[in-house]
């Protein structure tokens, strides 16, 4: 009966070390940050321009539009009137409103 036992254990234990054996493949992922200050706006606007209304983040409206300013004048101001009349705005214009706003956004081609 203690023989049943010994073989029963040493094949777990084996079955657990084979197991345990299997080498782990490790692998570096690197996330690249988007240092683009247009990231933020454009997340916001998109959801905008899916029908979300629009909550406390108007609160940072200004924040978002210097950060631009500091590399893209020029957009900062686009940004700067468009999100201006898309607060100004009613819920059902905002959608359209802030479309618009996206495609003005867009990277220009060169």
């Amino acid at each position: 009966m203690q023989f049943k036992y010994f073989v029963a254990l040493t094949i777990t234990c084996l079955g657990l070390f084979v197991g345990c054996s299997s080498s782990v493949r490790e692998e570096t992922i690197e996330v690249k940050a988007s240092n683009d200050p247009l990231t933020m706006p454009r997340t916001m606007l998109e959801r905008y321009a899916a029908g979300e209304p629009m909550g406390s983040e108007a609160t940072s409206f200004p924040h978002l539009v210097e950060e631009v300013r500091e590399t893209d004048p020029a957009r900062a101001e686009i940004l700067e009137s468009g999100l201006r009349e898309i607060q100004d705005a009613s819920p059902s214009a905002r959608q359209a409103l802030a479309k618009a706003l996206l495609v003005k956004l867009q990277p220009s081609m060169q």
